[in-house]
């Protein structure tokens, strides 16, 4: 009798002991629900690199904003303890250059044309939809987040490092039309320091595609923070939106300055456009090809076919930067403020349809 109750004894144990376990592990699960779900959703959908990923929940970039940054550091530090609870992960931004363009199709849409040139850059686009703004698309180099060739997101342990995403975006799309994209200048870095909040060169981008819906309040948004840019450099942006307004906004020697489009089309590349220090960088034969044909046009295109053609015409094949790297467009995507979608080629493969994205 003690042997059937001692055996009865340890099955209830075994029981309880079992139920705890599944009760642990459920609750790790609904613990980490929001990130378990963003990493299953990471896809690669094209094989010259490009990755997809639905971030699901919030990020918290409010919680962000009340301290910001002043350093990629200072990011790094509040991603790894607000996103990937410790795992550390590394921000860097290398010599970049790019192009963008606004401009208008024929039958009245606002498109946005953005041009991506850097060494090999592996592409993540990024859904989010936070708690307290604007759902949007935007881009992300995955090589920033420290993927390669040899190291690409296709296993659960690597794809940990994505959730770091939304603090890494150098163009996108909001629900609102708003586009941005930033683009380097091969300046001193631009170190801000009048008492606001700090914010870096990517989490700039955030801000505006989570809390602005038009060019003014990007701007403005804008002003309200102390710009410390991300590794070593400094960066302007054009910002674009679906009323048809274009703005490129620079810091000229730690100066914020904003030029408003004089026409109904904008484009920028790598070099200063404002009088303080107008033409200082790279990129006036890309802005040249891009200007003639805008001004041939009165910045109609026929449609988002055209704006990709454009691209392309701007585009560099593989060759030797002026840092000594070996760089091409890495990806292409028009952008279309009217419709909320986006239309992406990735490694100049302008022979093959474009994979289009659009906001839910």
């Amino acid at each position: 009798m003690k042997q059937k109750r001692f055996k009865k004894i340890l099955g209830a144990i075994a029981g309880i002991v079992l139920l705890l376990a599944v009760a642990a592990v459920g609750g790790t699960a609904f613990l980490f629900r929001h990130e378990l779900k963003t990493l299953s959703s990471v896809k690669k959908v094209d094989d010259n690199v490009l990755y997809v990923m639905d971030y699901d929940g919030d990020y918290g970039f409010d919680e962000f904003l009340e301290t910001g940054a002043a350093s990629d550091g200072e990011l790094v530090e509040f991603v790894t303890k607000r996103l990937l609870k410790g795992i550390p992960v590394k921000f860097s931004i290398p010599d970049l250059g790019c192009s963008t363009f606004s401009a208008q199709t024929e039958d009245g849409k606002q498109i946005f044309g953005r041009n991506f040139d850097l060494t090999y850059s592996p592409a993540l686009f990024v859904s989010t939809k936070p708690d307290n703004g604007y759902r949007s698309l935007s881009t992300v180099n995955l090589a920033f987040l420290g993927f390669n060739e040899e190291k690409l997101p296709d296993t659960f342990k690597r794809k940990i490092i994505t959730l770091a995403a939304p603090y890494a975006p150098l163009d996108g799309i909001n629900e609102k039309g708003l586009v941005i994209a930033v683009l380097r200048i091969a300046d001193e870095p631009t170190r801000q320091d009048s008492g606001k909040i700090d914010i870096t060169t990517t989490t700039a981008v955030r801000l505006v595609l989570d809390k602005a819906a038009d060019v003014d309040e990007a701007v403005s948004l804008l002003k309200q923070y102390d710009m410390n840019s991300s590794a070593g450099s400094c960066y302007h942006f054009q910002i674009a939106d679906a009323m048809g307004n274009s703005a490129v906004v620079e810091y000229v020697d730690n100066e914020f300055v904003v030029l408003k489009a004089e026409q109904n089309y904008q484009m920028a590349t790598n070099f200063l456009l404002s009088d303080k220090k107008y033409n200082f960088g790279t990129g006036q034969d890309r802005y040249e090809i891009l200007k003639n044909t805008l001004d041939e046009t009165g910045g109609i295109l026929k449609d988002e076919q055209a704006g990709m053609d454009l691209l392309e015409a701007a585009s560099k094949d593989w060759h030797i930067s002026e840092s000594g790297r070996r760089n091409a467009t890495q990806w292409s995507i028009i952008y279309n403020n009217t419709d909320l979608t986006a239309n992406v080629i990735t490694g100049r493969q302008y022979d093959k349809p474009a994979r289009q994205f659009r906001l839910p």
